[in-house]
């Protein structure tokens, strides 16, 4: 397959696997059944987890999901390559009453999830997603079909829309979702019955708005990918191509259990949740989780503390989210020199605050995995003037001590409803995470 096809071949896998993932929880599941699918073993967290050597395993933690791989010759003192990314999305979450409505109008009364751009959610078909715990203790997933609507107002109602649009984040962004009275309608009700379940037994939620349309390539030589929740569902779907790719078994056995042999490191990803909020949570990466299963790991392969340490000083964490393409309408508010852009390789995330975790010993291993991969990088620094975001990067560097890197594939339209991508770049990032992962 020429590279171009299969370029195409992965912006396509990435379209399904973005519309199976309208929620954080659907994305870490999606992660879970496709690993399951090529071999992974599903592991729950409560459970006596088997030796590990030779193995490989998922678990999942509300909206995140950690696997890795354990080659068959790997000691206590094997170092961890971990691929971080995250699966939660800026947009908007149901509040507790969430049916509302006026007029004879029914809409979802919902909450802005981190810092989304508000008005490109205007005039788009929505969806709701997210999860429903039960009186009976289950916990399901649910997903509608196309089921709300932001409708913006006409311009014959507001004649100086185009001088400058200010939505008001309460009044402004409650969706409409039917026509009727609210006192005798419920949006849960048809949450409930996308997953087959009664209304009536739902004790608890979180549910988000996600953008309905699908994924697609165009532009001249189907160069372009736009799609909502690339941030960062491009990276997590990279990880997991990669992850299995490198995880295949180097015999032609086709055994369940067995990696491939004598890579001398373990390759792990971490799909957070939270990111856009700070990750400040259980399943967030400021919280025990990769930790937790590191510590776990290491037990099955008789590490004691000393060890575990020396196998985090050789290890390495590629944390991958995306980052600005420079802007053709807006030059100036990018450096005037470092400007990335669609289809030139994945980016390489430089701060000199430390809001990304990269330095100069992460950029020549980066340099080097690329190299590897046959791929080329790019660099993203920020103009001076225009405060940098951050990533998980510098808060896994942090919490384990693990070397770090930022990097990531340039985008235009960052926490848009639908944000916009080079087809070349999505697959050469997961080609990058391979050589990462297989060491």
């Amino acid at each position: 397959m020429s590279a171009v096809s299969a370029a195409h071949t992965h912006a396509a896998d990435l379209a399904d696997f973005v519309a199976a993932s309208p929620s954080s929880y659907h994305a870490a599941e999606e992660v879970a059944r496709r690993l399951e699918e090529a071999g992974f073993a599903r592991l729950d967290e409560t459970a006596q987890w088997p030796a590990q050597a030779g193995g490989r395993f998922v678990v999942v933690r509300d909206g995140a999901a950690i696997a890795w791989a354990v080659p068959a010759d790997a000691a206590a003192t094997t170092p961890v390559h971990v691929l971080g990314a995250h699966t939660d999305s800026p947009g908007f979450k149901l509040k507790p009453q969430p049916t509302t409505g006026s007029r004879g109008w029914l809409q979802a009364a919902v909450e802005v999830y981190g810092g989304p751009l508000l008005n490109s959610w205007l005039d788009r078909e929505l969806r709701l997603a997210g999860r429903l715990a039960l009186a009976d203790g289950r916990v399901v997933l649910a997903a509608t079909g196309p089921l709300l609507r932001l409708p913006q107002l006409a311009i014959h109602l507001d004649r100086g829309v185009n001088d400058g649009l200010a939505l008001d984040k309460q009044t402004g962004t409650q969706p409409v979702w039917g026509l009727g009275d609210a006192e005798s309608a419920d949006i849960l009700a048809e949450l409930a019955a996308s997953a087959g379940v009664d209304a009536a037994d739902i004790r608890g939620f979180d549910a988000v708005v996600a953008d309905a349309a699908r994924g697609a390539v165009f532009g001249k030589d189907d160069a372009f990918f736009a799609s909502g929740r690339l941030d960062d569902l491009a990276s997590v779907h990279a990880g997991v191509v990669a992850l299995i790719e490198a995880a295949r078994p180097s015999t032609g056995s086709g055994t369940q259990t067995g990696s491939r042999a004598q890579t001398g490191v373990i390759p792990v990803l971490a799909a957070f949740d939270h990111e856009e909020l700070g990750s400040q949570s259980r399943s967030g990466a400021a919280g025990p989780f990769l930790e937790d299963v590191l510590v776990r790991v290491y037990a099955s392969l008789g590490a004691d503390a000393t060890e575990q340490r020396r196998a985090f000083a050789a290890s390495w964490h590629l944390s991958s989210d995306v980052g600005h393409s420079v802007h053709p309408n807006y030059i100036h508010r990018h450096d005037p020199v470092v400007q990335p852009v669609l289809g030139s390789g994945p980016i390489l995330k430089i701060n000199a605050n430390q809001r990304y975790a990269t330095d100069a010993v992460g950029a020549a291993a980066w340099t080097r995995w690329c190299e590897s991969a046959g791929v080329g990088s790019q660099e993203f620094v920020s103009n001076n003037a225009v405060p940098c975001g951050s990533t998980i990067g510098p808060i896994t560097a942090t919490r384990l001590g693990i070397r770090t890197v930022d990097v990531g594939i340039p985008i235009l339209s960052m926490h848009s409803a639908r944000e916009l991508a080079g087809v070349s770049d999505l697959h050469d990032l997961s080609r990058v995470a391979r050589a990462f992962f297989v060491g």
